[in-house]
């Protein structure tokens, strides 16, 4: 039964996907408004489909630029992360070179980067830069690579240089710059039960995995619940230069996941239904209007 869940799944994903890539395809070359609505609305759909439960703490900064940091296991932290909120990503090169999937990076305007050449920061950062003051939310992985879901990893600095754009000034003339919300994701629990670091692999994708053989594995292992916990915003300031940002977003996403893994969010998340799920405390919407009316947080 495992197998055939999994096939039919992926089955209704594949066709599913197909059908949908040319209505976003026209969205981009028209530059219509749906192209950034659509995105959230299909991976709330993938994460019914696929039995991901996303429980979701705090409010994603939305309708201005944000550059949200997050820490990153697996491909479904980009199903998860579109899911609870309208977004782009910054995803290295060879990731727009995928078969597949790298179309589908590419119909969410992901931002490409160069990530192994020092040399490339640069411009890299004004690619971000440029995405941003044209009011983008763009979720950055300043890991620079997946970890085993169990820990996050020491923060890059390098491209968190972008959010030292200027947005404007406030009514006492101080320059005002791109917000950074940290951002944690936490795979806290399977079948509806607390889910044991052994397992996190069975979702986190990392080291030398194989990409289609985990995928379907991940599958068959069943429903899942993930915690998204969106943090205050910071921006540089003359005692937060690029670096200390980094430092503090690590922080903030370190805590967020320690507190998730530790069962802090279980009962909430173990009582979510597939899609997004919002905790009380957050000022929740419902689920299905959660792309639209989602506040501009600061």
């Amino acid at each position: 039964m495992q197998s055939l869940r999994a096939a039919t799944i992926l089955f209704v994903f594949f066709v599913a996907t197909l059908i949908g890539i040319p209505w976003q395809s026209l969205a981009l070359r028209l530059r219509l408004p749906r192209r950034k609505t659509f995105p959230n609305r299909y991976h709330r759909w993938l994460c019914k489909l696929f039995g991901i439960r996303v429980t979701i703490i705090g409010t994603p900064i939305q309708n201005r630029g944000v550059l949200m940091a997050a820490n990153h296991s697996s491909y479904f932290d980009i199903l998860v992360l579109s899911c609870a909120a309208r977004v782009s990503f910054v995803a290295k090169k060879e990731v727009g070179r995928w078969p597949f999937f790298g179309t589908l990076a590419r119909l969410q305007e992901t931002v490409f980067v160069e990530r192994e050449r020092r040399s490339q920061a640069a411009a890299a950062r004004q690619d971000i830069r440029k995405r941003l003051l044209e009011g983008d939310a763009l979720v950055l992985f300043p890991e620079g690579t997946s970890s085993d879901g169990n820990r996050v990893l020491p923060f890059r600095s390098a491209l968190m240089g972008a959010a030292e754009s200027e947005v404007g000034t406030d009514a006492q003339g101080k320059i005002q710059y791109v917000p950074v919300q940290p951002v944690s994701v936490s795979y806290v629990g399977l079948h509806g039960i607390p889910m044991g670091r052994e397992n996190r692999p069975l979702f986190a994708w990392y080291g030398d995995m194989d990409l289609v053989p985990h995928l379907w594995d991940a599958v068959k292992a069943g429903p899942f619940d993930v915690v998204v916990e969106f943090h205050p915003s910071m921006t540089i300031t003359s005692a937060l230069d690029r670096k200390a940002l980094s430092a503090a977003s690590e922080a903030a996403v370190r805590d967020g996941q320690a507190r998730a893994l530790a069962g802090l969010y279980c009962d909430l998340a173990l009582k979510s239904s597939p899609g997004a799920a919002k905790h009380p405390a957050s000022r929740a919407h419902k689920p299905d209007l959660l792309a639209s009316t989602q506040a501009d947080h600061a």
